[in-house]
């Protein structure tokens, strides 16, 4: 690992020069092929400089780490409990400066850098102490004598690969329970977000995790990211956890499913947002500008549909618009009160760019038309260099049809599309009516709506009277059909995806006993005085 001097002389800080980390050593540091983080900001400042994962490095990487598990799974779980905690301490000590580089590299504000930090510190914190939880149980047999008892038990070696909207909060609820659980890791980190990567990884080792049990390997996920997903055929991957696009993850699951292994899918999202004739309009408006803008759209449980009561849409799109006046874009380093800054790499600020080709054709109503902020014509309230920053003004679309691709496509970036609906059965139709499944809202006083809505919403997750977006380390994370196969990241419920379970028969009768047909009975009342469930011969 060296730093060098930004070519440009940016004011941002210097460049990270590392390798692959495999088994305790830099590789690859001399590799021909070598891509370069850029801050989305500023793209003159080169935040890190990476080689290029390749399939070798990777088989490399799954080896070393599968040798590393057989000492790291006769670790007691404990002991493991206590490198984890060991690694909250270290976030918590390295908060800030962790939050500056995360926000530099990803055009993150600074707030919410801290806030995908902290969550990795509480996923820490309740994992500490899971090490010593790791419960199975005793089960009564129907036979004298004989014991059972169920464990948990590691899988093996996990491939790990995340996107870099969160690049701290997403690695921490996929690794943290892999290692604690006995597991090995082999991750491949976002391209965009690969020096955040770098020094989350480092504090595994800082905080004594043994080397071997976290690797990583950079690369962009069209290659390096497949050569892991290629790894599953090898027989060199034992579970692959994934973050990233509904198309990428049908892929992953269909490797994982001819391999007879059951993957972690959290993928895409059209999150909706339902509100209705009775909500409390200030606040549903402040939510839903929270939860389509912020972090620039660029969250899997962003909104994504507005669903509103047409008694209140006219009052509501008003102080929406009001609202979306007082937002301030720019560069998170300039102003840290920013509201969201730059979109994160060339390929979101192209599909955001023409996902409004969608919008013609669905004839939607464009009340904001989000442009590239350009030099000279750059918003009143921005702050930094539109010509060096991947920037971008905000999207409302009004009278958009559930039906329509506008209202039925992903799209990452500061847009939502308003449905109108006469009551709540067509609000909860329209927020069911995409093929997605993860995070749902709803604003309303109303307690038969509230409950309503919280049974019939097919999403993984919903939240009444708050956003769509937010999460806490100890409640499940995930969706269901385009969003997610049904596994849950964070909390006990991880647990189940990252251990398997073994049954032990102990059996101290000395002679062999036949469980189902050697069988002690009760004794008891006569049969022939209760009424025959089944008819008897003739």
């Amino acid at each position: 690992m060296q730093f060098r001097e930004n070519p440009k002389g940016s004011q941002y800080g210097r460049t990270l020069v590392v390798g692959h980390w495999i088994g305790g050593k830099e590789v690859g540091e001399k590799a021909k092929e070598r891509f370069q983080s850029l801050n989305p900001a500023w793209r003159d400042d080169v935040v890190g400089d990476f080689p290029v994962g390749t399939a070798k490095d990777v088989e490399q990487a799954c080896k070393t780490a599968r040798d590393a598990f057989k000492a790291w799974r006769t670790v007691p779980a404990p002991i493991r409990g206590e490198a984890i905690g060991r690694l909250g301490q270290l976030l918590r000590r390295e908060k800030e400066r962790l939050s500056q580089l995360l926000s530099r590299e990803i055009g993150k504000p600074l707030r919410e850098a801290r806030g995908d930090v902290q969550e990795a510190i509480d996923t820490a914190s309740f994992f500490h102490s899971e090490g010593r939880r790791l419960y199975g149980q005793t089960v009564p047999s129907e036979l004298r004598r004989k014991e059972l008892e169920t464990f948990r038990r590691p899988l093996g070696v996990c491939a790990i690969i995340t996107a870099g909207n969160f690049p701290v909060a997403v690695p921490s609820w996929k690794m943290i329970p892999a290692v604690l659980c006995g597991n090995t890791v082999v991750w491949k980190p976002s391209e965009d977000s690969s020096a955040i990567a770098w020094a989350f990884a480092s504090l595994f080792r800082a905080a004594g995790v043994p080397e071997g049990v976290v690797n990583v390997v950079y690369g962009p996920g069209p290659s390096t990211g497949q050569a892991l997903v290629d790894a599953i055929d090898k027989g060199l991957v034992d579970k692959i956890s994934f973050t990233g696009s509904s198309a990428v993850g049908k892929r992953v699951g269909e490797v994982a499913g001819r391999n007879l292994q059951v993957p972690s899918l959290e993928l895409g999202g059209k999150n909706p947002m339902v509100v209705m004739e009775d909500a409390d309009l200030e606040l549903a408006v402040t939510g839903a500008i929270w939860s389509a803008y912020g972090t620039g759209g660029q969250r899997c449980t962003s909104l994504g549909n507005l669903i509103l009561h047409k008694k209140i849409a006219d009052k509501f799109v008003k102080r929406f618009l009001d609202q979306v006046k007082t937002l301030h874009m720019g560069d998170p380093s300039f102003d840290e009160d920013i509201t969201y800054g730059p979109m994160i790499n060339e390929r979101f600020l192209k599909r955001y760019l023409e996902h409004h080709k969608m919008a013609e054709k669905a004839g939607a109503k464009a009340l904001l038309v989000g442009e590239r902020i350009k030099k000279g014509k750059e918003p009143k309230k921005f702050t930094g260099d539109a010509e060096k920053g991947l920037y971008v003004t905000p999207t409302l679309y009004d009278n958009v049809d559930i039906n329509s691709e506008l209202a039925q496509t992903e799209v990452f970036g500061p847009t939502i599309n308003i449905i109108r609906v006469a009551d709540f059965d067509e609000a909860i139709a329209a927020a069911n009516g995409t093929p997605y499944g993860l995070s749902s809202s709803i604003y309303t006083n109303d307690p038969v709506y509230r409950h309503r809505f919280k049974t019939e919403i097919t999403a993984g997750m919903t939240s009444i009277n708050n956003t769509t977006s937010g999460a806490e380390a100890h409640l499940p994370f995930g969706g269901n059909g385009w969003s997610g196969n049904g596994t849950r990241e964070s909390g006990i419920w991880v647990i189940d995806a990252y251990t398997k379970w073994q049954c032990v028969n102990i059996d101290d009768s000395g002679g062999l006993q036949l469980a189902q047909i050697e069988t002690e009975g009760v004794e008891g009342g006569d049969p022939q005085d209760i009424d025959p469930l089944l008819p008897s011969k003739t």
